[in-house]
Order: C-alpha cells, then sequence, then structure tokens
C-alpha cells in the first residue's frame, strides 16, 4: 500500500518553508506522481462572462497578476523537482477560489499536501479556514504542514490520536504508507470512556494489533484524562518529540462556515508539526 498520486498546494509558504521539498521526499519514497498546483484564486470565467475586463481595467489587470503569480508558483515549483530529480511531476494553474480548487482536485490523489493557515497572513492568499475546508471536502488524507517551521523529514516518531471512531479509524488506514516507514507509532488515548463500545475492554490493543500485521512497530500509551483534549494532544507530540501528528478531523459544513470540533481546531491552529487528518 502507497500513495501514487499526491497534490500540493503552491504557496508562499511551501517555498518559504522548503516545504516542497518535503513533499518531493514523500513522492520519491512512495514512487508516486506529484502535482503541483497553484490556485488563481478567483474564478476567471466569471469574471469573462461578466465582461469585467473591458468595464474595469483595474480589475482586469489584478486578474492578470493573480494568474501570473499562479504561473510563477509553477515554474518554480517544476524547477524544484528537476533538481529534485522527481521521475514523475507535473504543475498545474488551477482557475478558482483555492478551498474549493484544491478539494476538487483532490479526489484524484491518494494524499493532500498544504499548509497550516498564517495567523498573519504573510504567507497565504486563502481565506482562515482553508485547512478546515479542505480536511472535510477533500475526500483524500490531508497533511497540514506548519506554516513557519523548516522541517528536516517527517514520520519517523508518529503519534496517532485514538478514540476508536470512524473518522479516526480511516486517518490510521490512511497513514500505513507514512507508519510502516516509522520508526515507533505510539497511539495516544485520551479521557477514555470505560463504557464505551469503541475502544472495547483493553484501550488501545485492536488498533495495536491492526497496525503490527502491517508491520509497523507501535506502542500503546497509557490512557490519560485532560480538560483540553487538542491541547494535550500537542504536548504529547512535545514530550514524545513526535514529528507527525495522525488523527480524525471532526466537523460539517454549511456553505462557507466550516464548524470543526475544538480538538480539530486547536490542533490546526496551533501545531509546530505536521499533522494528517481524514474527515
Amino acid at each position: 500500500m502507497s500513495y501514487k498520486t499526491i497534490l500540493v498546494h503552491l504557496d508562499k509558504a511551501m517555498f518559504a518553508n522548503n516545504h516542497i521539498s518535503l513533499a518531493a521526499e514523500i513522492a520519491l519514497a512512495n514512487e508516486a506522481h506529484l502535482i503541483g498546483a497553484a490556485i488563481v484564486g478567483v474564478s476567471t470565467l466569471k469574471f469573462h462572462e461578466a465582461r469585467i475586463d473591458e468595464k474595469d481595467p483595474d480589475l482586469a489587470s489584478h486578474l492578470e497578476f493573480l494568474v501570473e503569480r499562479a504561473r510563477h508558483f509553477v515554474d518554480d515549483f517544476e524547477s524544484a523537482m528537476k533538481k529534485a530529480c522527481l521521475p514523475s511531476y507535473e504543475g498545474r494553474v488551477v482557475d478558482g477560489e483555492s478551498d474549493y480548487a484544491i478539494s476538487i482536485q483532490a479526489r484524484y490523489c491518494d494524499l493532500v499536501i498544504i499548509s497550516q493557515a498564517a495567523s498573519d497572513k504573510t504567507h497565504h492568499v486563502v481565506l482562515p479556514d482553508f485547512s478546515e475546508f479542505v480536511v472535510v471536502h477533500a475526500g483524500s488524507p490531508v497533511l497540514i504542514l506548519p506554516c513557519n517551521s523548516q522541517l528536516n523529514g517527517i514520520g519517523k516518531k508518529v503519534l496517532i490520536a485514538w478514540n476508536g471512531s470512524d473518522k479516526a479509524t480511516r486517518a490510521v488506514s490512511d497513514a500505513i504508507p507514512m507508519l510502516k516507514r516509522a520508526e515507533i507509532v505510539q497511539i495516544a488515548i485520551i479521557n477514555i470512556d470505560p463504557k464505551s463500545e469503541l475502544l472495547g475492554e483493553n484501550a488501545g490493543a485492536e488498533i495495536a494489533l491492526y497496525l503490527a500485521r502491517h508491520g509497523v512497530n507501535v506502542e500503546v500509551l497509557p490512557p490519560r484524562h485532560a480538560s483540553n483534549v487538542g491541547m494535550t494532544l500537542l504536548s504529547m507530540t512535545n514530550e514524545f518529540s513526535s514529528d507527525l501528528l495522525v488523527m480524525g478531523g471532526y466537523g460539517h459544513s454549511h456553505l462557507r462556515e466550516i464548524v470543526l470540533g475544538s480538538v480539530t481546531n486547536t490542533v490546526l491552529k496551533k501545531t509546530n508539526i505536521p499533522v494528517l487528518m481524514s474527515h
């Protein structure tokens, strides 16, 4: 089992933090085709249908700028892939708004790589809920990279947030190509309900056995209790020097409003290590 088609969203943070190289490493490890998608940010079709380019030269000029910026990202991506000697890759300039466009492109990929939304908006031209939107709508596992961190590899020490739910189960299954390469995979169980049928009598034992059959070196950590599960997970990644957190993404969407559980929201906003989420 491996990822064969990987999508990476091209933005300033990806280049500023050398995350493009990390995407190439993941693609090489999986012998995957890597797609670098630069999103224009608006629908050029809507602009042209409305004949805005003729009515408002300033808006037409801005549209041209957005398209050229996307092309520049693609050029830089392709140059980086040549240097990385990646056998199979392509760059795409994609029309539309970033959240919808990436989510649609993701339907045909095994893994999507995006940057965490930057609170200071230095590196991003996307909405603050971009990460949340893609997690909910991609239909594929999403690897979120911290926007202000230089990363030297990923997935040697992995922490899994496990609660026995369908979302957590899918995240674990989606992460197996990475988990099989990890030195150690640790299972974190927080605020276990002794009456829950999701975890069984021996919390974590079944998921550990499942992963062991895949050749994963796995350890179940003692269950913990916490008032803030999200912050406790992040604290545990620091405690165990984890370089990847795997967890389910919880939430639902209503038009452009994304409502995710507090744990997911906390992790997406506060993490300083990569997070693989599945919804």
